[in-house]
């Protein structure tokens, strides 16, 4: 596994984005795990997140690309963040575009989205914060390919829960990619979390010990993708 991808599981476990216990998740599934983004607060660790989010994106798509599209409402500061850490991490001015819940009547900026308009020949690429089912991309995809002629090179979410999507069968990732024809990858996955933590103490704590362990096991066996 990357170094840095190492740094950004024990960087979700120190900013309390990601917890292990009981949660109910808005599926009604409960779940072993639980990853918030709206935990990331302060600046610095705004700044970290999007060099995580710039390092993976980097990784998997290159820089051929010209906007990043943040779904409202979590994915509109990871976009911004995002493309600051790509401009001081790799020269490259990246535009970002998010949409509103509530499109604007009035104004310079009025309409349906923030940041950057979309225009004719952009390459994007989706930035989220988490996909459990894939549902989200149901509303966005069609508005982001409504705007213009626009190419969605890929999505790009911080974690991979490795659950099984609408279909029920295949993960949501792997759902997107079928459904939509880009790509989808996340920072790390829960196996990589997994295989980082489990009986492995970090800051003098073991966060994934044989009972947490035994009941992710056991939720995989149902919803496990």
């Amino acid at each position: 596994m990357d170094r840095y991808k190492q740094e950004f599981i024990e960087f979700m476990v120190d900013c309390q984005v990601l917890k292990f216990g009981e949660f109910t998740l808005k599926s009604g599934r409960k779940s072993p795990f639980f990853m918030n983004a709206g935990a990331y607060v302060t600046g610095a660790q705004l700044k970290k997140l999007g060099e995580y989010y710039a390092k993976a994106i980097h990784d998997r798509y290159g820089d051929d690309f010209d906007v990043l599209f943040g779904p409202a409402y979590k994915g509109i500061p990871i976009s911004v963040v995002t493309a600051i850490a790509y401009s001081e991490l790799y020269g490259k001015e990246i535009r970002y575009c998010s949409d509103r819940k509530e499109e604007k009547d009035h104004g310079a900026d009025k309409g349906s989205f923030l940041g950057s308009k979309l225009q004719d020949g952009d390459r994007v690429v989706m930035i989220e914060d988490v996909t459990t089912s894939g549902k989200s991309m149901e509303e966005t995809v069609p508005k982001v390919r409504g705007a213009a002629n626009v190419e969605i090179v890929g999505l790009m979410v911080s974690l991979n829960r490795m659950e099984k999507g609408l279909g029920g069968e295949k993960s949501a990732l792997e759902e997107i990619q079928e459904r939509y024809g880009f790509a989808a990858n996340a920072i790390v996955t829960m196996g990589d979390v997994i295989e980082h933590l489990y009986n492995k103490p970090y800051r003098g704590q073991i966060y994934i010990d044989d009972a947490l362990k035994q009941s992710i096991d056991t939720y995989y066996a149902v919803y496990g993708a």
